[in-house]
């Protein structure tokens, strides 16, 4: 096996920087006015914002840097724009190692936050090599590449700051971890709907009130899931079946879940459901989103009519678990590239289990101990924290017929899912 060469060594270099007003052909003129024509290119970047480019060009020195200056100078003076010209030694090359990314999400994105997040990066060794936006609405989403910090580190030390800033911050490994394809797996009672399908249940027996109250002891510790679940079941015996299909067409999937699961799907991503709920409930709900893998709870009838008893073992906090562990062994997918979503203390092994745990819109305990959260309430929001900026997402929908949805300033997904629509 041939290894490859070691990269050159970078001597003497010039840094040339130009801005103005955009327009077509500002890239070709800065280059026809380098004269020498055995000049190397080491790095170049571009951005536009509101029309406003920086042109970035790093270029080895040559034997006449002072002559190279003086023509880039003219060059971007006859187009009206600005030119600086920097000598020095070497490229980026030493500072991009340990490289990572941190993703924040604002609804309103605010610069106090961004100089927290800034701040805390430099505190911890981190130095910011790019900054782009990832998305505008329904969220204000950047992405900060960063070389030099450690993701554990960075991560503990941006986690203390994002609740005073109304933040969500992720940080990921930077790198070929980051592409290829996942396997997701969401929660679905207050992840992928809106709603908690055993107290809509309950509301046809007009026993709300008392399911709302085992939910209470609960929460309060008093109970743990198997035992509140098998509890707040036992006050559904009785009622027909047909109660389940009224409540079926009472779901309400959260804003963006159509958009995140179809994009994921494009990707070649494989989604599933988990679920401390009804198959009966969550079943439909994945066929209605084209999803194959789904794991939740059976209630047990007879005669057209609840008994008010669970079929076999309950799937609680555990099970929620070893059901991603299922799902990823089935599609042959490392633990490492999972992801797991959802919002209570039953979703915590799941979270902990996966690759990457997205707490959303989650309770304070779930927050504190997942990978990241969202607290916005658009679950496509996820798509940001992948680096998926939401142009792409659009334009995707665009070519495959979608309604534009870019206008607007409110999501398709608030209808309910039985209602047609994309």
């Amino acid at each position: 096996m041939i290894e490859p060469a070691p990269p050159p060594t970078v001597g003497a270099t010039l840094l040339v920087t130009l801005t103005g007003p955009d327009h077509p052909g500002v890239s070709a003129a800065l280059f026809a006015a380098v004269r020498e024509d055995d000049l190397v290119i080491l790095d170049v970047e571009q951005v536009v914002v509101r029309g406003h480019l920086t042109l970035a060009v790093l270029l080895e020195a040559g034997e006449h840097p002072d002559q190279t200056a003086a023509d880039l100078a003219r060059a971007g003076a006859a187009m009206g724009m600005q030119v600086s010209c920097r000598t020095g030694f070497g490229d980026n090359a030493p500072r991009r190692r340990g490289r990572l990314h941190v993703t924040v999400l604002g609804a309103p994105l605010r610069p106090r936050g961004m100089q927290a997040v800034a701040e805390a990066i430099a505190e911890h060794g981190g130095n910011i090599d790019r900054i782009r936006r990832i998305s505008r609405w329904p969220v204000t989403t950047v992405e900060i590449d960063v070389s030099g910090a450690e993701v554990s580190v960075l991560r503990r030390g941006l986690s203390a700051l994002a609740a005073a800033h109304r933040l969500d911050i992720a940080v990921a490994p930077a790198g070929l971890a980051r592409r290829g394809r996942r396997l997701v797996v969401l929660d679905v009672d207050s992840t992928l709907i809106q709603d908690e399908v055993i107290e809509l249940i309950a509301a046809h027996a007009g026993r709300a009130a008392q399911v709302a109250a085992v939910t209470d002891r609960a929460m309060r510790g008093e109970l743990d899931f198997a035992a509140s679940l098998h509890e707040r079941v036992a006050l559904l015996a009785g009622l027909p079946t047909s109660v389940l299909e009224q409540v079926r067409e009472q779901v309400r999937l959260t804003p963006g879940a159509r958009t995140l699961v179809r994009t994921l799907q494009r990707l070649g991503f494989t989604v599933a459901l988990v679920s401390g709920g009804f198959a009966e409930i969550v079943r439909p709900l994945a066929d209605l989103l084209a999803i194959e893998h789904i794991a939740a709870n059976s209630l047990e009838v007879l005669d057209g009519h609840l008994t008010g008893r669970v079929l076999g073992a309950v799937l609680d906090r555990a099970g929620k678990a070893a059901a991603l562990r299922r799902f990823a062994a089935a599609e042959g997918v490392p633990l490492s590239r999972t992801i797991a979503i959802g919002d209570g203390a039953n979703d915590l092994d799941m979270l902990d289990a996966a690759g990457l745990g997205i707490a959303f819109n989650a309770k304070p305990v779930v927050r504190e101990q997942a990978d990241t959260s969202v607290t916005v309430p658009y679950l496509d929001a996820v798509l940001y924290l992948l680096g998926i900026p939401r142009e792409e997402v659009e334009d995707a929908d665009a070519a495959d017929g979608l309604p534009d949805v870019r206008a607007g300033s409110v999501p398709r997904e608030r209808s309910a899912p039985r209602e047609p629509g994309p």
